[in-house]
């Protein structure tokens, strides 16, 4: 959440992001009673994300009453994505019925770094607690790795990644884990952590000598290289690589690492850009609020 524009009586307005807007929000819309109503609909799909924003959404709606509230949404940069990108190979009634798609996630970040480096072909990798690798083509992005829901994609700090669905279906048939149990470890007791079982936090595992921080750390970046590989075949090339997020900001041993499985690609120009989802929401919130 992110004040639009504070004066010294009060606040003019609040941006807020939601990770995700489903089919339905692909641009920054005036926060009512309707659009509340959808996004708690919504919360399923991106529980860790949603949930804590609706909560803050009501806290700063009863605390500011008299100000517009604004939600922007991380799904919305990638509503440009082909079909070919965002359709899934399952049933009609699952895409056309039941919205099953590739939604794409983190786009108020790749929209900010897109914008601070300017070239055709841009790969951003947002690295943090959350993780993906996005493609970018002349500001407009055309592929990304998380899908459906933030799960999908590069393994992250506390979340799988993707897996073999079977894998899943596998331990409910057999009876070894309950279905609540099975999306509680796949999203807080895999990646980082589950593959370590030493800590999520990059920084520590980077510091210890344990082989199984180790195996973290290269399974991490064997996985991203991989997913930078994929959004530079998306492209077409690659012009240059952004690493953004707490871990692609302040890891020059993941960046180096990483690139060096990328050398195959040739020279190619590297960023860091520090995230910045607060300046993208509050001015799309400002541009919302100045349109007549």
């Amino acid at each position: 959440m992110q004040s639009l524009e504070a004066a010294p009586d009060g606040v003019a307005a609040v941006a807020h992001r939601i990770v995700h807007g489903g089919a339905r929000f692909r641009e920054p819309v005036a926060i009512d009673t309707d659009v509340e109503r959808a996004l708690e609909a919504l919360t399923e799909l991106a529980p860790l994300h949603n949930a804590p924003a609706l909560a803050a959404l009501a806290e700063a709606r009863r605390a500011l009453p008299d100000v517009p509230h604004v939600a922007v949404f991380d799904t919305a940069f990638h509503a440009t994505m082909p079909e070919e990108a965002f359709t899934y190979a399952v049933p009609a009634i699952w895409r056309d019925r039941w919205g099953i798609r590739r939604y794409g996630f983190h786009g108020l970040s790749v929209q900010w770094a897109s914008e601070q480096v300017r070239v055709p072909r841009l790969v951003v990798c947002h690295l943090g607690g959350g993780c993906s690798v996005t493609a970018v083509r002349d500001g407009r992005s055309v592929d990304t790795t998380m899908g459906f829901s933030p799960l999908e994609g590069v393994p992250m700090a506390t979340r799988s990644g993707s897996i073999d669905p079977e894998i899943a279906l596998h331990l409910q048939r057999t009876g070894r884990l309950e279905l609540e149990e099975i999306e509680h470890a796949l999203e807080h007791e895999s990646g980082l952590a589950g593959l370590s079982g030493i800590s999520a936090r990059m920084e520590e595992l980077e510091r210890s000598d344990d082989p199984a921080a180790g195996l973290a750390v290269a399974v991490f970046t064997y996985r991203v290289a991989c997913a930078v590989g994929a959004m530079a075949a998306a492209l077409g090339g690659l012009d240059a690589l952004v690493f953004t997020g707490g871990v692609g900001e302040r890891s020059g041993r993941i960046r180096t690492d990483v690139s060096e499985r990328l050398r195959f690609l040739g020279d190619v120009r590297v960023e860091v850009v520090v995230a910045r989802e607060d300046v993208v929401a509050a001015r799309a919130a400002r541009a919302l609020l100045a349109t007549p």
